[in-house]
């Protein structure tokens, strides 16, 4: 019986930079970290407040052949990939707080039925939205 989702993959283009953006810069921590045969290295990251679920940040490449892999790299650089959805208390304030971080968002904070939300880009151009969620049906989206 399937309990929960325990891991999702996000391609980066450089893993220490990728680990060093969630966990210094989005309040990550590393879960996992080593290197395996091959030099193929695996490296997780999870927030401390839902440690059972991990992110992998996995550069392009095996088990993807060579032209998938190329094909990521491609999308990544030109920001065409989706990242992560995270749940904040209050969007404007951590957007506040990120952009004084650096962080280069795409879409300020918004009103939307389902909350508010902004759109912001990891180091490796994957975009994650933040929302701050509150009740809603489907009438709101009339």
């Amino acid at each position: 019986m399937i309990t929960n989702i325990s891991l999702v993959t996000v391609y980066v283009l450089d893993q220490d930079k990728a680990l060093d953006f969630y966990v210094n810069t989005l309040g990550f921590e590393t879960a996992v970290d080593i290197t395996m045969g091959e030099g193929f290295r695996w490296v997780t990251i999870r927030h401390p407040s839902q440690p059972e679920l991990e992110v992998t940040l996995m550069v392009p490449g095996p088990p993807l052949d060579e032209e998938a892999a190329a094909f990521v790299r491609r999308q990544l650089e030109k920001g065409g990939m989706g990242g992560l959805g995270l749940a904040v208390d209050d969007c404007r304030k951590t957007f506040e707080e990120l952009s004084a971080k650096g962080v280069v968002f795409i879409q300020e904070p918004a009103d939307r039925p389902y909350g508010v939300e902004a759109v912001l880009r990891d180091n490796s151009g994957n975009w994650l939205v933040i929302v701050e969620k509150r009740p809603f049906t489907s009438a709101d989206f009339a």
